[in-house]
């Protein structure tokens, strides 16, 4: 009986999420659609913004037919990962979701407190942008094909299964990564709204470099103090199979998802339990989504 009811609450939270995901996906393609000028424009930017960020990592592999030991192929498949696991983050947490520390800074928080269900369903939730986010994800699958001509990819379930974990895992510590900085938002709101940004700014200028050159304690730093090398160079390198790449290392990404997510989650209980004592210490709409 017990377990019939955990699946039943279990299967309830679930339709509740689709449900969520289907009003928000509405109200995103409403937004987008208001305007066809301005939502070409937005598709437009928003897909160079997403290429200019790895442009000056692809001009050197195109310069010098690699970079690192890593092959042009091999390279163009590293930044394609990158930026696609960017696009899901702009997909699955928009409107500030992925940049917490705004929402905590600028008092906003309340809005999510007096939703009808838990905390975690607002944020899986209210940040689904499948129209407005989607442009960051047409470079990533550009740049993932082109690399496939250039380089042979495994074409097995099982490397596309590792693929498609992998991706979700390197999204899921950069978003904890946003969480465990952000959480510090509860105790100094306007400081930390600021070094978040940055923090969250250099793991995605970082993220397309090939590490494998460095010394081994900039590596176990770009992989800890900030997990940039998560975001695609380490998956990558398993995923491709690079000379020295250890077929476990397909389990590293997943794993350090799993840690870095905890760690953000005891960061934000302990946050929560200063923001019941104390409330919020400003508050602007500017950004929410609302």
């Amino acid at each position: 009986m017990r377990a019939g009811s955990g699946s039943s609450a279990t299967g309830a939270r679930m339709k509740r999420v689709l449900e969520l995901w289907r009003l928000y996906a509405y109200l995103d393609l409403v937004w987008i659609a208001r305007d066809l000028r301005s939502a070409i424009g937005y598709y437009l930017s928003d897909a160079v913004a997403g290429v200019g960020a790895v442009l000056g990592t692809l001009l050197l592999a195109e310069r010098f037919a690699g970079l690192g030991g890593w092959t042009r192929g091999q390279v163009i498949f590293m930044l394609g990962y990158g930026v696609l696991a960017s696009g899901v983050l702009e997909v699955f947490f928009n409107y500030n979701v992925k940049f917490i520390s705004r929402r905590l800074g600028r008092g906003q928080l309340d809005h999510t407190l007096v939703q009808p269900h838990p905390i975690w369903t607002t944020f899986l939730t209210e940040g689904f942008a499948p129209f407005s986010g989607s442009p960051m994800l047409v470079p990533g699958v550009a740049l993932i094909a082109w690399s496939s001509t250039l380089t042979e990819l495994p074409a097995t379930l099982g490397w596309w299964l590792a693929f498609v974990v992998n991706l979700a895992a390197s999204a899921a510590i950069v978003l904890a990564f946003s969480f465990l900085w952000g959480s510090l938002a509860f105790w100094a709101p306007r400081a930390a709204e600021e070094v978040s940004t940055s923090a969250m700014r250099m793991t995605d200028q970082l993220k397309g470099f090939p590490l494998d050159g460095l010394s081994v304690g900039a590596r176990v730093g770009l992989l800890t103090a900030i997990p940039a090398g998560f975001v695609a160079w380490l998956p990558s390198r398993a995923l491709l199979s690079i000379e020295g790449a250890n077929p476990l290392a397909l389990l590293l990404t997943p794993l350090a998802a799993v840690a870095l997510v905890l760690v953000a989650a005891l960061a934000f209980r302990a946050g929560l339990a200063e923001y019941r004592r104390t409330g919020s210490r400003r508050y602007t709409d500017f950004g929410h989504r609302r």
